[in-house]
This record gives structure tokens, C-alpha cells and sequence, in this order.
């Protein structure tokens, strides 16, 4: 059985805490990012590790190896957003392309990936993006980017919708 798509709006956790995995985004500083992103990639290094990382736990759910490649993806996919609004010289210039995810995991196979091989990844692009997120001034955090939804955020908030993801599917994997 395929996986149902998520289509919900996640922006709302830059609001409120989530009550799936507990992150409260009034507790997490921009300066807190870097370290929450490679903590992330060593607990999904230990989590791929497992002889189970390719066993879906039922027929709605991805396996541990389809969130780790998702995770990977994810920093790589914000690495690059982070760059578009850095370098945009307006709000049309940091409007991000839709991302399916769903489409992207079915299309890359996540569920054929080497878990091993995904872990290294995964490690590359959560430094790669915590490099990013350390190396933007202070005085550049107010910069905008806009997904194609329209959903608007400041590099600020954009750190901290990054990071429930992260942090949300390292729940989703050690429950």
C-alpha cells in the first residue's frame, strides 16, 4: 500500500508547540538550529544503523531508511532555499519551486537507498545547512523568502520551520 501524501500546512509550528513530537518553537533559538541539525544526523546514523531500517512499522508509515534519505533531502532542499533568499533582490526572487515529497521518495526510491550510504549523506547536508544557518548575519535574518503556497518567512522562521522537521521525524523513528 502506498503511503497517503501529507498535504497538511505545517506552518502553523512556528506558532505553537507541536503535540506530536513536542518541539515549541518559542523555545528554540536561531542560534540553536546548527547544533539541533547534526544532532539530528547522528541519531539517524545510529537509527540506520539498525537491521530494521528498511522495515516499514505498518502500510501507511515510511520506514526509518525513507525519513533518513527524506531528512537528507530536506537539508539540501533549505540549504539551497536559504541561499535563494540571501541572494534574492526581492520577494520574487526568493519565491521557492513546489517540492513534492511524496513524489520525490517514490521517484528516488528511498525505500532502495543504502542506509549507510543515506546516513553519510545525511551527514553532509546537515552540516552543509548548519554551516549555512551559522554563517548569516544577524542583520541578514530579516530576509524573506516565500514558498509557492505563499506561505512567507524571515530567515529566522525559516530556521525554525527547518528544524521541527528534523526534530518531528527523529521522533517519527526512535518511538
Amino acid at each position: 500500500m502506498p503511503i497517503v501524501p501529507d498535504v497538511k500546512n505545517w506552518t502553523w509550528v512556528l506558532e505553537r508547540a507541536c503535540a506530536e513530537c513536542g518541539f515549541d518553537p518559542a523555545a528554540v533559538r536561531y542560534e540553536d538550529v546548527p547544533p539541533l541539525t547534526r544532532d539530528t544526523a547522528s541519531r539517524f546514523a545510529e537509527v540506520l544503523a539498525r537491521p530494521d531500517a528498511r522495515v516499514r512499522p505498518d502500510e501507511s508509515t515510511w520506514s526509518s531508511l525513507e525519513y533518513g534519505a527524506h531528512v537528507r533531502d530536506v537539508c539540501r532542499l533549505f540549504d539551497t532555499r536559504l541561499a535563494q533568499m540571501l541572494s534574492g533582490t526581492d520577494d520574487t526572487d526568493s519565491r521557492f519551486a513546489n517540492w513534492d515529497q511524496d513524489e520525490t521518495a517514490v521517484t528516488d526510491r528511498y525505500d532502495q537507498q543504502d542506509p549507510a550510504q543515506v546516513a553519510t549523506e545525511l551527514a553532509a547536508a546537515a552540516e552543509a545547512i548548519a554551516h549555512a544557518f551559522e554563517s548569516v548575519p544577524l542583520d541578514e535574518r530579516g530576509r524573506r523568502g516565500e514558498r509557492s503556497d505563499g506561505a512567507g518567512f524571515t530567515v529566522d522562521s525559516f530556521a525554525r520551520y527547518f528544524i521541527h522537521d528534523l526534530v518531528h521525524h527523529v521522533h517519527d523513528v526512535r518511538g
